[in-house]
């Protein structure tokens, strides 16, 4: 039976869906996660334990639970901590400096920039220098506060003027440490783009529209649809923007998700990382045979496959990650039943628990859950899913005061 090493967080969604698409390619799928070291199998996973922030020492445990036949990250840590595996094991992934350059926005931004690429003005700025607003006489407005190293969209906020750039840092350091990365606010429209990365080569799977606008203050991404409805060219330019990225950052054998966006200017890298798309949402992709799903794709690439015979099945596909309308702490949703009874729902998972608190973009970093979708075509899509969202109804109390 072959063998594929997953690195996960012990808190992402990804790994059932992983571990599914093993089963039925009959692949034993071995975990890798970020969970305690001292207590012994805490998630029943029986998953290796890899200290994140020091993996060292845990990637030379995994050389005793070898030998694999592929390797695979979800989310941005676990790939960098899957290209320092793959290297120490000798598997096929991306590099471990390329997997670095693409999880810090400093590095991804330069290397985009020197490859010739579209990418917003951009600068590093200490928070201090931020919170007190100094020295920002060569900022443009509207601009963008990012924390350096978060991901997602976490703590990413729109500025349009100094008053707001500084309540923007000031917001920003209650969430995390560190610098920031300050950039031309950039209009237009905005895309995904999911491959796979052989030999340095990009193999596009999937080009996503995201029809919700996303000009700010927040910038919380909550509908996908594909395929595409852009015209031929632009989809070609946004496939030829990613391969400039993935050459420019260096991968080389992988998955790969990219974020780009669009206007008359051409089209804007913004971010290209080694791994699937995040969450459930990969559950939208479905290929013709012998694929299924991404997840087998992706296991079948990470064995040496050719999957390069891959197509989208047909129709229109949807997800909706459904936002987090308020602080507060979750207590149910009304309305589930009958909304998944709607032609056209294919799931609804609601990912929340009952009696967690539940906190808002930009402080937030999660979803309510995943709404998918499917129509004859896409452009069915974007209204389907905000309409079925309509029949939800969410309740919510106040969050319980921290007694210190």
């Amino acid at each position: 039976m072959k063998r594929v090493l997953l690195v996960a967080s012990t808190t992402g969604y990804q790994v059932r869906e992983f571990a599914t698409a093993a089963r039925e390619l009959d692949v034993e799928l071995v975990l890798a996660t970020d969970r305690c070291h001292i207590m012994e199998n805490p998630w029943g996973d029986h998953a290796a334990p890899v200290r994140f922030e020091d993996p060292g020492p845990g990637i030379q445990a995994l050389a005793t639970l070898g030998p694999f036949d592929g390797i695979l990250g979800v989310g941005d840590r676990p790939a960098c901590v899957a290209a320092q595996a793959a290297e120490r094991l000798g598997l096929r992934f991306h590099p471990a400096e390329s997997a670095r350059a693409a999880s810090n926005k400093l590095l991804a931004r330069g290397r985009f920039r020197a490859g010739g690429m579209l990418v917003p003005e951009f600068r590093r700025l200490p928070f201090a220098e931020a919170r007190s607003g100094t020295s920002l006489a060569d900022v443009r407005f509207p601009c963008v506060l990012k924390p350096l190293d978060s991901s997602a969209s976490r703590g990413v906020i729109r500025a349009n003027n100094r008053e707001e750039f500084v309540q923007a840092a000031v917001r920003i350091a209650r969430m995390q440490d560190g610098d920031l990365i300050v950039e031309d606010y950039i209009p237009g429209r905005e895309f995904a783009l999911e491959g796979v990365v052989t030999d340095g080569k990009l193999q596009t799977l999937v080009v996503f529209d995201k029809p919700d606008p996303l000009e700010g203050p927040y910038f919380e991404e909550t509908i996908y649809v594909t395929p595409s409805s852009e015209p031929a060219d632009v989809q070609d330019r946004i496939r030829d923007t990613a391969q400039a990225a993935i050459t420019a950052l260096g991968m080389t054998n992988g998955p790969v998700h990219a974020e780009m966006r669009v206007n008359d200017r051409g089209v804007w890298i913004l971010e290209a990382a080694p791994r699937p798309i995040g969450g459930l949402c990969a559950r939208v992709v479905r290929f013709e045979a012998p694929y299924s799903t991404l997840e087998q794709l992706l296991l079948r690439h990470a064995l040496g496959e050719d999957v390069s015979n891959a197509k989208l099945a047909a129709g229109g596909h949807g997800v909706m990650m459904i936002p987090i309308p308020q602080s507060g702490v979750y207590r149910g949703v009304h309305g589930l039943e009958a909304a998944r009874r709607i032609p056209g729902v294919e799931d609804i998972v609601i990912t929340a628990k009952e009696g967690q608190e539940t906190v808002p973009l930009p402080e937030g970093s999660s979803y309510l859950g995943f709404l998918f979708f499917r129509g004859k075509s896409a452009d069915l899509v974007p209204k389907a899913l905000r309409e079925v969202h309509q029949r939800l109804k969410f309740d919510f109390s106040a969050a319980l005061p921290i007694v210190k």
